[in-house]
């Protein structure tokens, strides 16, 4: 199974710690990581083949992780997108961040995390819950 994480393109390595984190306990599930953002680069002229590929990927993948410390609408998208395929949505933003009520409200899971260390508790607790919907995705 495939994770499709959603994050801001422009604030991609401020948030470097984050979505390593993020990789490592998904791999610890045996689930794949996929960040958009670090697998393709489109120029402006290039929105519409932009996101046709961002929803294929989102398609090819079981669930989405949508990291909102740093705001984009670009995650907000993805989110409904997602959420219009029925595939689960983990919210997550650092506790100092800005609540994004969107994203929250079409989440089915949150993580408010204060730390890298708060971030790995509180998402592996929903990865449990989530790994209970598909069978042989377990704590490795």
């Amino acid at each position: 199974m495939q994770a499709y994480i959603s994050i801001s393109f422009s604030r991609r390595q401020l948030l470097n710690a984050e979505v390593q984190a993020i990789i490592e306990l998904l791999h610890r599930y045996g689930i794949k990581p996929f960040v958009f953002v670090d697998h393709y680069s489109f120029d402006k002229s290039q929105e519409q083949q932009m996101m046709l590929q961002a929803f294929a990927d989102i398609d090819q993948s079981g669930f989405l992780i949508a990291e909102t410390s740093e705001k984009a609408i670009g995650i907000g998208v993805e989110v409904g997108y997602a959420k219009g395929k029925t595939k689960p949505v983990i919210y997550l933003r650092k506790s100092i961040a800005e609540h994004s009520t969107t994203v929250a409200g079409a989440s089915d899971y949150q993580v408010v995390y204060g730390d890298i260390d708060d971030l790995r508790i509180q998402l592996r607790q929903v990865l449990e819950m989530v790994s209970r919907k598909y069978p042989g995705y377990r704590y490795k």
